[in-house]
């Protein structure tokens, strides 16, 4: 198929984008990469009357350290947060969540900001940055603003965004020494959407137990979701295999995945289960080899 009829408009600065936006946001998208809308608007499932492509908004595009934080523009691609040696040194967490969306093909058109606005419950980037306590900045006409994860993500495919707004940076902060990340999923061919996910980070006292555990699961909910009684659970554990097992089960009480054709209800259940299990042990290797 092919999309139904829009107006387009291709500005070349963030003014402009914004004053389009300040125009026509009720009834206009944003179209950056493309790989998510551009399928949508094919099926016709989205007829966005007009589409303002920031592509050419080079002023948002870029991966830096500020202040110990790590900055990325709006326009950063998957293959540049990828392939970017601060990332995999500072915030190995990213490398490894994105090295999982979808192909190659898609990394290299694909964008940050486009993907945490899309707001995919089943999107690896949007679960790595819940992990990581990510802050997001959003930009209008209006002003601008800086909200956490957990305001920004609403629900399936809704974020905070006004009409008005686009999302021009995310804000990572930094990572404390001794700590561990792992992320990991299960999709049932490569590239295809994760049934199930975690990302997962630990901190290990100099005692060896830990310290401070973060865990954020994909595909578990509308949104990521946090497993904050697990992460609770294993502060001041030594983190073997017993209370890996113990916070993991924790990890997914009281959740309610959808039941689709690619799996039941029950079956994501066991799926997340597992998959946290992983990704804590994965972690907690990592993070004991980091004080070794």
């Amino acid at each position: 198929m092919k999309p139904a009829q829009f107006e387009y408009d291709d500005p070349q600065t963030e003014d402009e984008a914004l004053d389009l936006l300040a125009r026509h946001g009720d009834d206009c998208k944003v179209i950056a990469g493309g790989q998510s809308l551009v399928p949508l608007m094919n099926f016709r499932l989205a007829r966005p009357a007009r589409l303002i492509d920031i592509n050419r908004i080079d002023s948002l595009s870029y991966i830096r350290r500020e202040e110990g934080r790590l900055v990325i523009g709006a326009m950063a691609r998957h293959t540049h947060l990828e392939h970017a040696e601060e990332v995999a040194q500072g915030w190995p967490l990213l490398t490894e969540a994105v090295g999982w969306v979808g192909h190659a093909q898609i990394r290299n058109r694909g964008t940050i900001g486009g993907s945490v606005a899309h707001a995919d419950p089943a999107a690896e980037l949007p679960a790595a940055f819940a992990a990581l306590d990510a802050k997001f900045q959003l930009r209008s006409k209006r002003g601008s603003r800086t909200v956490s994860w957990d305001e920004f993500f609403v629900s399936e495919f809704t974020t905070a965004l006004a009409p008005d707004e686009l999302v021009a940076a995310v804000e990572v902060p930094a990572l404390d020494p001794g700590t561990g990340t792992a992320f990991v999923e299960y999709a049932r061919r490569h590239g295809d959407f994760a049934l199930g996910g975690a990302a997962a980070i630990v901190k290990l006292g100099r005692d060896g137990r830990c310290e401070r555990a973060t865990i954020a699961l994909l595909s578990a909910g509308p949104a990521p979701v946090r497993a904050k009684a697990a992460e609770q659970q294993l502060r001041g554990a030594k983190l073997d295999d017993s209370s890996i097992r113990a916070a993991s089960a924790e990890a997914v009480r009281g959740l309610r995945p959808t039941s689709d054709l690619h799996g039941s209800t029950e079956y994501r259940i066991g799926l997340l289960r597992t998959m946290t299990e992983r990704a804590l042990t994965k972690a907690a290797q990592r993070a004991a080899s980091s004080t070794s």
